[in-house]
C-alpha cells in the first residue's frame, strides 16, 4: 500500500475512534447500560439490528432498551421479552423480521443464555480460538433449529453485523469498543465489518476489486489492513470511516 495512503489512514483512525463517534453510532447503546452482562447484551441486541438506515433502526435498538427497562440480559434470560414479542405476531417490527421472528431471535439467545451463561460462554464452550471460529459458533448456533432471525446464517457472507460485534467485544484501550472479551479472542484475528461504505472506499483505494459482501472478501481487506495496522487491523474500521466523511 501506497505511504501516503498508510499515513492518511492512521490519521483518520486517530481523529474518528473518539467519544465523539459513539453520537450516531449503535455502539453507543452499550455505554448506556450498567455491567459487563448487560454490555454484551446490549451490544449483540444493537449489532444484530444494525442494517439499513441508522435514522431507522437506531430508535428500535432504544426500543428494545426502553422495553428491558435497559437492563437485557435479565430481560432475556428471564424470557421478558415473550410480553412484547409473542409467537405467531406476524405485525413487522423491523424491516424483513416480525414480531414472532423477533420472539425466535430472543428465545435462541436465551437458550445460549441457559446452556453457556452468555455469549461469551458460548465462545468458550466452543474453543474459539479466532474471531472466525467466533462467527461460525454464533450464526451456527442461530440456525438450529433454522429461523428466522437478523443473524446470518452462511459464514461464508461477510457477516458484517456479527463481525462488528466482534470489534466492539474484543478490542480493548478505545474509547468506543469495549473489550470484553479481550482475554477470549485475539483482536489481531479480527475480520473488517463488510458494508457498502466500506466496500466502496475499499474499491477507491485497489484494495478490493469487486463489490461482493463475501467473507473471502472481508478477509481479504482484513489481510490489507494488516499492512497499517498489523496488531489491530480493523481500527481501518474507523479510517475507512473517516475517508467517506473526509470526502475520500
Amino acid at each position: 500500500m501506497d505511504k501516503a495512503i498508510k499515513q492518511k489512514l492512521k490519521e483518520l483512525a486517530d481523529k474518528y475512534e473518539t467519544t465523539g463517534f459513539l453520537e450516531a453510532d449503535p455502539s453507543k447503546f452499550m455505554h448506556l447500560v450498567k455491567g459487563a452482562a448487560n454490555q454484551e447484551a446490549a451490544a449483540f441486541i444493537a449489532s444484530s439490528l444494525s442494517f439499513g438506515s441508522r435514522s431507522q433502526f437506531l430508535p428500535k435498538i432504544a426500543e428494545i432498551l426502553d422495553l428491558a427497562e435497559m437492563n437485557p440480559d435479565r430481560w432475556v434470560r428471564q424470557g421478558m421479552f415473550e410480553n412484547h414479542f409473542k409467537p405467531g405476531d406476524h405485525q413487522t417490527f423491523y424491516r424483513f423480521y416480525s414480531r414472532s421472528d423477533m420472539n425466535m431471535f430472543f428465545k435462541t439467545y436465551q437458550n445460549i443464555m441457559h446452556n453457556c451463561g452468555s455469549l461469551g460462554g458460548l465462545i468458550k464452550s466452543d474453543k474459539c480460538l479466532s474471531a472466525l471460529d467466533a462467527v461460525k459458533s454464533i450464526s451456527q448456533r442461530f440456525d438450529n433449529p433454522p429461523s428466522r432471525s437478523p443473524i446470518p446464517k452462511d459464514h461464508r457472507s461477510a457477516c458484517k453485523r456479527i463481525c462488528m460485534f466482534l470489534r466492539w467485544m474484543v478490542r480493548d484501550n478505545s474509547p468506543v469498543d469495549i473489550g470484553l472479551w479481550a482475554h477470549l479472542i485475539d483482536k489481531k484475528t479480527l475480520i473488517m465489518p463488510l458494508d457498502t461504505h466500506v466496500i466502496h472506499q475499499s474499491m477507491n483505494l485497489g484494495l478490493l476489486k469487486n463489490s461482493n459482501a463475501t467473507m473471502s472478501s472481508a478477509l481479504k481487506l482484513t489481510e490489507a489492513m494488516k499492512d497499517v495496522f498489523p496488531d489491530d487491523p480493523v481500527r481501518a474500521d474507523f479510517a475507512l470511516f473517516g475517508l467517506g466523511v473526509d470526502g475520500g
